[in-house]
């Protein structure tokens, strides 16, 4: 399957459904009262986490996801059924952005974690429910709230305990495929790895942790040189980096130089992500080169502070200790939530019951999540309907602002799909 880490796609969630305009028809009850039923709650779409997929790629062929709309109300005074959720599996890692805003508007980082994107519509109020002492017999129903759109950037960031990093040929490969059950292409050439690969470590009594080879980084990858910008990004999750240095065929000044450029390329993408705790390994030790070049590079980096081992993939010379060393430190490091979703409860919608705009000489638009709903949910061929629309707007304040403003009677006021007169209001 291809590795796909970031989608377009638009997600719309389930309409209400209508109230009903009913009145009983039974023998023997010629006065019969209303029996309007409610419209059924729309679908939500919602986003769920799961480990039993590693990309996005399914959805790579998805434009458009929606749920189920409710079912408008019946007679008698029977509900509407409700619309089906519709319940979308997602890698765990998958970051969820408003592609119109570009907010984070989830974080599904942990497995079976669930979230609801885009929230159904609820069922318009059929007319069984508008009577009152002096309302006996209302004609009078909502529609449903309409469907919410949302047009989603899906962004998967993987979730690993340790990022494998280093330059190409450096042998990370050979590495991971040596001491996990990840299975990466192994070929004497610079990028055989075209995508990120995780593989579960498991060391000899010591707690096992998950790793993550990130291909393609060279000179200039946090620019887009190379492949590097494409998966710099998978390993800002990490909590460790362990950093593979080719010690063969090279002289120290060569391998020093190596080991910085990938560390100014970490810390060029992003500060956090420079700063991590680094294991640095001197691998190929199976080769005369780099045995007999390691006690320099060891003292170089010890006077940096860190700590190397000398490994080879190829023979698991070094490897054991290595990864218990890497074990016991990742059980002093915390796991860092560098991302933040966004904590309000209603994303969507305005602080304020409405707000007026002139976008244009004469043009008004208003907007507002109550008044906009307001509006989807009148029906605009009922005299009874329409009252109760103004009398709706009048309690929230609209009316007596509209007042207020020097307009005309010709002046248009444009809310949600709806276009009115000013006069229109005061009528």
């Amino acid at each position: 399957m291809k590795f796909v880490d970031e989608v377009t796609i638009e997600v719309i969630s389930g309409k209400g459904g209508d109230g009903a305009i009913a009145f009983r028809r039974e023998k023997f009850v010629p006065m019969g009262g209303p029996a309007g039923g409610d419209g059924g709650r729309g679908g939500d779409v919602i986003f769920e986490a799961t480990d039993d997929l590693t990309t996005l790629y399914e959805l790579s062929f998805t434009r458009k996801l929606k749920a189920e709309n409710g079912q408008n109300g019946q007679p008698k005074d029977m509900i509407g059924a409700n619309g089906k959720n519709l319940v979308v599996k997602v890698p765990v890692g998958t970051l969820v952005y408003d592609a119109e805003t570009g907010q984070l508007l989830v974080d599904l980082d942990e497995k079976g974690q669930q979230e609801i994107i885009a929230k159904g519509g609820r069922g318009g109020r059929g007319n069984a429910r508008f009577t009152s002492s002096v309302r006996r017999a209302p004609r009078i129903a909502e529609k449903g709230e309409p469907a919410r759109e949302l047009r989603l950037r899906l962004e998967l960031k993987l979730l690993a305990d340790v990022g494998l990093v280093g330059l190409p040929n450096a042998g990370k490969s050979t590495f991971l495929r040596s001491v996990s059950n990840a299975r990466p292409k192994v070929a004497d050439y610079p990028f055989t790895t075209l995508i990120p690969s995780l593989g579960i470590v498991k060391p000899e009594g010591a707690t096992s942790f998950c790793m993550a080879d990130i291909p393609g980084l060279i000179e200039g990858a946090h620019q887009g040189t190379g492949l590097g910008i494409q998966f710099l990004k998978h390993v800002e999750r990490t909590r460790l980096l362990l950093h593979l240095v080719d010690t063969s065929q090279l002289d120290l000044e060569d391998v020093v130089k190596n080991y910085d450029v990938i560390m100014a390329e970490l810390k060029a993408f992003s500060e956090e992500l420079g700063n991590k705790p680094v294991i640095v390994a001197a691998n190929k030790m199976d080769l005369p080169d780099s045995r007999e070049l390691f006690p320099l590079f060891n003292e170089e980096m010890q006077k940096r502070g860190i700590k190397v081992f000398p490994v080879s993939g190829a023979t698991r010379e070094g490897v054991d200790d290595l990864l218990k060393y890497i074990s016991s430190e990742l059980k002093n490091i915390q796991v860092s939530k560098t991302i933040q979703a966004n904590e309000e409860e209603k994303v969507y919608e305005y602080l304020a019951p409405f707000e007026i705009e002139e976008t244009s000489e004469g043009y008004f638009t208003v907007v507002g999540a109550e008044i906009e709903r307001l509006v989807a949910m009148t029906d605009f061929t009922n005299d009874e309907a329409i009252a109760l629309f103004k009398r709706k707007l009048k309690k929230m304040g609209f009316i007596d602002e509209l007042a207020s403003m020097a307009a005309d009677d010709e002046d248009v006021f444009a809310i949600g799909e709806m276009e009115f007169e000013y006069r229109e209001f005061f009528d």
